[in-house]
């Protein structure tokens, strides 16, 4: 297997406005909403951390700042909260704040998706990244983004992961257009965004993460704002397919959308279900709404 440079760094877009979750996002950010007991966002860092991600460099919008609050160490609430007997919620409190080397910048103005990774440039810096949505929240292990991993151990190139849709919501989606380059992996030839049934290329859909090589930085940097004036992510990808071979990894695990209440329902639920401490009383509750 070929030597590749490190991936140290992911880059997590979370400057959106919530407008799904109104009004509960004008004073809690989306991200920040819990699946069960703990932040969709934490959920992301954790599975950049278990791939060997070191820095993470989350791309906020003014006020935001809760964000940043929550990755910030709290000594005193760790003492306060040993001090009571509750060492184990100390633990979980002192987990969070040293998941990874966590940073933020700042974009001023929503203009897409492209724009925020762009904002991210400099603290990126000449190294390959990953890019991670934090409303695609997947259960697995090993994580999505360690799937990816070996994929560009392998292979080299970016990679994008995909997963397979039902053909009539290709439409919802960015799609690729791709060949079969080993187990799960393709050789992406094209991407198309949001196509018609009829003129979709497959019913492989991106999934909101992405590895990625510097060279994206100038991509995006010629990329010309499209709908709403934004910068879109796959069209910057679209001309690094120009000079740079690119994969797709239809990874392992189960999907959720953390970006609508029901979506964030959903993942709740099916977590409970999951775990050992709150299994029972997750069902006796879904039995009690039946």
């Amino acid at each position: 297997m070929t030597s590749r440079p490190p991936i140290l760094k992911a880059v997590i877009p979370a400057a959106g406005l919530g407008t799904r979750f109104l009004p509960a996002t004008k004073a809690v950010p989306k991200e920040l909403l819990p699946i069960l007991d703990k932040p969709a966002l934490q959920y992301v860092v954790e599975e950049a951390a278990e791939a060997g991600i070191q820095q993470v460099i989350i791309v906020i919008a003014p006020g935001k700042e809760s964000i940043v609050a929550y990755f910030q160490p709290d000594p005193a609430l760790e003492r306060r909260l040993t001090a009571s007997g509750a060492q184990d919620l100390s633990q979980q409190v002192h987990h969070a704040s040293h998941l990874a080397q966590v940073s933020f910048v700042i974009q001023q103005q929503p203009l897409g998706l492209g724009h925020a990774v762009l904002m991210a440039k400099q603290a990126v810096g000449n190294e390959p990244f990953v890019v991670m949505l934090p409303d695609d929240i997947v259960s697995h292990t090993p994580g999505v983004v360690a799937q990816m991993l070996e994929v560009y151990r392998k292979f080299g190139g970016a990679v994008v992961a995909v997963a397979e849709t039902p053909w009539e919501s290709v439409h919802n989606y960015g799609v690729v257009a791709a060949t079969p380059a080993g187990e799960r992996v393709h050789r992406v030839r094209g991407l198309v965004e949001k196509p018609p049934r009829e003129q979709a290329p497959s019913n492989l859909a991106i999934v909101g993460r992405y590895l990625l090589p510097p060279e994206i930085f100038d991509c995006l940097e010629r990329t010309p704002p499209g709908a709403k004036g934004e910068i879109q992510l796959t069209d910057g990808m679209a001309l690094l397919l120009e000079n740079h071979a690119l994969y797709a990894c239809q990874f392992q695990g189960r999907r959720y959308d953390t970006g609508t209440p029901l979506g964030l329902l959903r993942a709740s639920l099916e977590f409970a279900l999951a775990r050992e401490d709150t299994r029972e009383s997750a069902q006796a509750m879904l039995k009690g709404l039946l």
